[in-house]
């Protein structure tokens, strides 16, 4: 995928959709905190990098299955935020009518499979959709977002091989983040890398700096034109970083303050995209400022939508959880 054919408008539309991921998860931290939102949300701030430009170089018809941190990678995908929002808030008017939430929402109109809130639940949809791909012999492809945690479940390895050995079109995208859950890779990654256990199943495997949008762009892009010629799977590590505790209202004893703050200071996607492009004079400080503006009235917007919205009926517990025979 080459940068070069990157226009000044793709490159700011890349720049606004990952303001507008971190805009949804700053402000579902918010509501979660106020207790607006019933259950656990899991936000990715810090990972917009790995979620909009992976996501940028895929088409609306393919497939993704994603994580139990997963409103960035459905952002990314086109979701509108009302109905995010209305749907993590347990409102009818949500993708799932209130009834999946945070960790179960999903929308199937964009391709996207849904999050999931089993650990390494995602490979096996990922490769089913994969299968589906060649037996319907459509050039789509899928791809599968994990977590450093999730490529030590038994499902990944079970997932590759099938997806290897029958030359699926999936790509397995892992956002390492550093920690599965409370735990540092340091401890949990047995060999240290994650695209480097591709070898074991004869296919490719990329490492990626997460925190650069373009680069995540282009090295998912090798993975997605290979998908789509008939080569099969590849794995695309995408190396980041979350700000936020495993889950909101986490302690976060694994690790100091200063280490998250060396990150925001040192590697913050946003922050290092947006000197890029001032750099490169694609964008200026008061453009920067405008769109940071019509970011957060989406925000507004959508929340509002959300809170106004009805929640479902009781006598409706029952519909969409069945298929008749």
């Amino acid at each position: 995928m080459n940068q070069a054919k990157l226009g000044k408008t793709d490159m700011l539309n890349l720049f606004k959709k990952m303001l507008l991921v971190r805009a949804f998860e700053e402000k579902a931290g918010e509501l979660f905190q106020q207790n607006l939102i019933p259950g656990f949300i899991h936000l990715s701030i810090g990972q917009e990098a790995s979620s909009v430009g992976t996501c940028s170089v895929i088409r609306p018809n393919d497939y993704v299955a994603s994580t139990h941190r997963g409103h960035g990678h459905m952002i990314a995908k086109g979701a509108d935020p009302k109905r995010m929002f209305a749907e993590i808030l347990g409102k009818s008017t949500g993708y799932c009518k209130g009834k999946g939430g945070s960790m179960h929402i999903a929308d199937f109109s964009l391709g996207f499979l849904g999050a999931n809130g089993v650990v390494g639940g995602g490979f096996p949809i990922a490769v089913g959709a994969g299968l589906s791909i060649k037996l319907r012999r459509t050039d789509q492809i899928a791809i599968v977002f994990f977590g450093d945690g999730a490529a030590n479940r038994g499902t990944f390895h079970e997932a590759l091989n099938m997806a290897a050995i029958w030359k699926l079109p999936v790509i397995f995208v892992c956002e390492n983040n550093q920690y599965a859950s409370t735990t540092s890779i340091s401890y949990s990654l047995a060999g240290g890398s994650i695209a480097g256990r591709a070898c074991a199943y004869g296919i490719p495997g990329y490492t990626a700096n997460g925190n650069d949008v373009l680069e995540v762009r282009e090295i998912v892009g090798r993975a997605v034109l290979r998908a789509r010629s008939g080569e099969g799977p590849s794995i695309v590590e995408n190396k980041t970083y979350r700000y936020r505790g495993h889950f909101e209202g986490d302690p976060q004893k694994y690790r100091s303050p200063q280490e998250i703050d060396g990150f925001k200071k040192e590697q913050d996607p946003i922050a290092v995209f947006e000197i890029r492009l001032k750099t490169a004079k694609v964008l200026t400080d008061s453009a920067a400022k405008k769109m940071r503006k019509d970011v957060a009235q989406i925000i507004e917007d959508a929340v509002h939508y959300a809170r106004e919205a009805p929640l479902p009926q009781p006598e409706d517990a029952m519909e969409d959880l069945f298929v008749n025979p």
